[in-house]
């Protein structure tokens, strides 16, 4: 199976936020290189939150070209045999932790914004990670810093993407807002 065709078929799956959900298909649908950087009109990305339930903590990345604070993810790569695998290659190499695992049910949520030229469209595929007890994190070539952060300061370093995803990630573990 392509990584395209497992992109459907997770999207196809996925509960929520419909209308975006199908944007997704459409795009994919109307691009076959949609899962790829290399796609103009924009393309599919991965992305993972990487969380700490135990300790209410999730780890963010201060993005060196955004110069925003982030969750870990980025483009997908040929190698990558499906959205969850990529998710968890780049929630790896940005965090630096070992032993994450993606939380069961598929991705969390769904977020498309805006990128610059000469692409148009991140169509990001997010799912949550939750790292092992006592994680070592370290700064990748990407980032400017990896930090973690409280469930409560989320919204005052993060834009409201990180917020939302946050937010999703939580009642997906059942832990009160």
């Amino acid at each position: 199976m392509s990584l395209s065709d497992d992109a459907v078929l997770v999207l196809k799956s996925y509960e929520g936020q419909e209308e975006l959900r199908q944007t997704y298909l459409d795009h994919l649908a109307a691009h076959p290189d949609g899962m790829w950087k290399a796609c103009r009109a924009g393309h599919l990305t991965a992305s993972a939150l990487v969380i700490d339930p135990e300790r209410g903590r999730v780890l963010l990345t201060l993005h060196k070209k955004l110069r925003m604070w982030l969750q870990m993810g980025g483009h997908c790569e040929p190698q990558d045999a499906s959205l969850e695998a990529a998710a968890l290659r780049e929630a790896t190499e940005e965090s630096g932790v070992e032993g994450l695992t993606l939380l069961p049910g598929g991705p969390v949520a769904l977020d498309r914004h805006a990128i610059p030229a000469p692409c148009h469209w991140h169509f990001d595929v997010q799912y949550a990670a939750v790292a092992p007890p006592d994680a070592a994190h370290a700064v990748s070539d990407e980032s400017l810093d990896v930090r973690w952060f409280g469930y409560d300061e989320v919204a005052s370093v993060a834009d409201e993407s990180v917020v939302r995803l946050l937010e999703a990630t939580r009642a997906r573990l059942n832990v009160g807002l």
